[in-house]
């Protein structure tokens, strides 16, 4: 002690303080270990029996849970008939592309009977993301939350709820969701709608055969809970609701939001919302219910309607209640683009952000579907699209194409040519009228491996522009490795004249997924500072199987700590 009363400059003394707080937070910070097992499983579901491709035999796989900081080691063994990867939706991955899963972007898909084990940290980031295959369709029914805590001691900005629940929204296929896309692929025709949407892997009340195995969530009377919501569906924005009850949006994509109040969700598939819920009504039974919201004019989509119950724990409630049915909420229209826009639209960071001003990369890039005319000697099985055509969907007239045999992101490293180009359009190659009556000549879209290079440290803003060729449609757009600021969107041909006036440059939300209204755009801005390759893509499974995708390949800065980690030992090869 008289050492430190010695000592006239406090410097030290603020200084060692500060290395107990790091040696105390590294002290705090935990290392998860898990063993996915993918495999078939029998799942009952709408009265059949499917072999259905599970994790660990479960359904909606295992809810992993860890704080911020903590360290994930997940062993993935795949004893599946197909090959599989698995992505960590919105985890950040900084430095660790190899553990980002979407297959042949930055991996190899795991082969029947390998194995792959993925390791990366969770670093600034709290509230509700989820994991699922990244390889075909498997997503389908091979994904589950990943929830993540604030640092231990440390609380969330908002009053602690007395319990959480995560809702996964899924879809259903009464048949093999592989085949579905095979059949699809194969003769170019967009592929069946699902039978049935799911919470928590059961379709509910109105389906056949669902009624006994509705999800039940029990709360008690007079209590504030957290529902962590997850569109877990494949090909389908969906709104939520709760009968009765009001939400109060508190996080979305891992990222927390300034509070605000809601009856209606709208999420599109990739996107969470972390809702508080008061159990302030008289003790009963309640629908949690969700519905397409299907922006696609005149294209099918599933217009079922899942259901789990809010079913309140008191004495008075726990025998009378279940012989009484739930209270039906009322839901929007399947068509309703207003309450989707007035609910996206609501979304804030907390406080003030460090939006980057200065651009170095202003890029402006189309979406949507096209159609590719039907291959010289193809049979006409195979171009069952419209008018003997082929669906196609891409980003800048580039309907993207997977490689087979190297990863980009392994390209990308040991600098092993022909495998991409990196000649991706910063803008379209031909200006039109991209929500307006569109020549066909504009529908055939060119297929190509194409990236775009950032430069380490680059400020960019991504203008997405929904375009109507075919038909428009709202667009979830997942870009891998990065949050970005949302800082505007509308509806129309975005106008850099008079829409920059609508940006926000104080307070937009952080997201990881972005809705493109249908028939319009939305801005985002970021800053390249994670090393490797990222696949920016339609979350809407069926477009990034026509091809609604692109990727960034961000180089190394100058340190280490700005550059790519040596693959792992055990990494896949093709």
């Amino acid at each position: 002690m008289e050492a430190f009363k010695s000592i006239a400059n406090p410097l030290p003394s603020f200084l060692f303080t500060c290395i107990l707080l790091l040696f105390a937070n590294a002290a705090s910070a935990k290392t998860h270990y898990h063993e996915f097992v993918i495999q078939a499983t029998p799942v009952k579901r709408l009265c059949k029996t499917h072999n259905t491709i599970t994790v660990n035999g479960q359904f909606p796989g295992p809810t992993l849970e860890v704080n911020n900081g903590d360290t994930l080691v997940v062993k993935v063994v795949n004893r599946a008939r197909y090959n599989v990867t698995i992505h960590w939706h919105g985890v950040r991955q900084m430095r660790t592309g190899w553990a980002d899963g979407p297959e042949f972007v930055t991996q190899c898909p795991i082969r029947q009977g390998k194995s792959y084990t993925y390791r990366f940290t969770i670093q600034g980031q709290e509230g509700t993301l989820w994991w699922h295959a990244h390889s075909s369709w498997l997503r389908a029914t091979v994904y589950g939350a990943l929830i993540i805590q604030p640092k231990e001691g440390e609380n969330y900005p908002f009053p602690k709820p007395k319990r959480e629940t995560p809702i996964l929204l899924g879809e259903w296929w009464d048949t093999n969701p592989i085949d579905i896309v095979r059949r699809a692929t194969r003769t170019g025709a967009a592929p069946n709608v699902s039978d049935a949407y799911t919470i928590n892997g059961q379709p509910g009340d109105l389906y056949k055969c669902s009624k006994q195995d509705t999800t039940i969530v029990h709360m008690d009377s007079g209590e504030t809970n957290l529902l962590r919501v997850i569109n877990a569906g494949l090909n389908q924005q969906l709104f939520f609701t709760v009968a009765n009850h009001k939400l109060t949006v508190v996080g979305a994509d891992a990222s927390y939001v300034k509070p605000f109040t809601t009856s209606i969700l709208m999420l599109g598939p990739g996107q969470t919302t972390d809702v508080l819920i008061k159990t302030d009504q008289p003790a009963a039974r309640y629908y949690m219910a969700a519905r397409a919201y299907a922006s696609a004019q005149g294209a099918p989509f599933d217009n079922t309607t899942t259901t789990a119950i809010l079913e309140y724990k008191t004495v008075s409630c726990s025998s009378n209640c279940v012989k009484i049915n739930p209270v039906f909420p009322s839901l929007p229209p399947y068509n309703d683009t207003a309450t989707a826009t007035a609910f996206t639209t609501k979304f804030r960071s907390p406080r003030k952000v460090e939006v980057p001003t200065e651009i170095d990369e202003n890029l402006f890039f189309t979406v949507g579907l096209g159609l590719q005319n039907c291959p010289r000697g193809a049979r006409s099985r195979n171009c069952q699209g419209p008018n003997g055509t082929r669906f196609a969907a891409s980003m800048n007239n580039v309907s993207f194409v997977l490689p087979s045999n190297f990863s980009l992101l392994q390209a990308h490293h040991q600098g092993i040519p022909g495998i991409f180009s990196t000649d991706f359009p910063a803008v379209p190659p031909v200006k039109f009228d991209y929500t307006g009556n569109i020549t066909r000549s504009l529908w055939q879209p060119i297929r190509g491996t194409k990236l775009y290079k950032l430069k380490y440290g680059a400020r960019v803003q991504v203008v997405l522009q929904g375009t109507s060729i075919f038909t428009a449609e709202n667009h979830p757009i997942h870009l891998h490795g990065y949050d970005f600021y949302i800082i505007a969107e509308g509806f129309g041909n975005f106008n850099a004249k008079k829409d920059t006036a609508k940006f926000n440059l104080v307070d937009p939300p952080l997201r990881n997924t972005a809705s493109v209204p249908v028939n319009g755009w939305t801005v985002i801005r970021f800053i390249a500072d994670n090393p490797g390759v990222w696949l920016m893509h339609c979350h809407l499974d069926v477009h990034i199987t026509w091809g609604l995708a692109m990727a960034f390949v961000v180089e190394n800065g100058v340190s280490e700590l700005e550059s790519l980690e040596a693959p792992p030992v055990d990494f896949p090869v093709c």
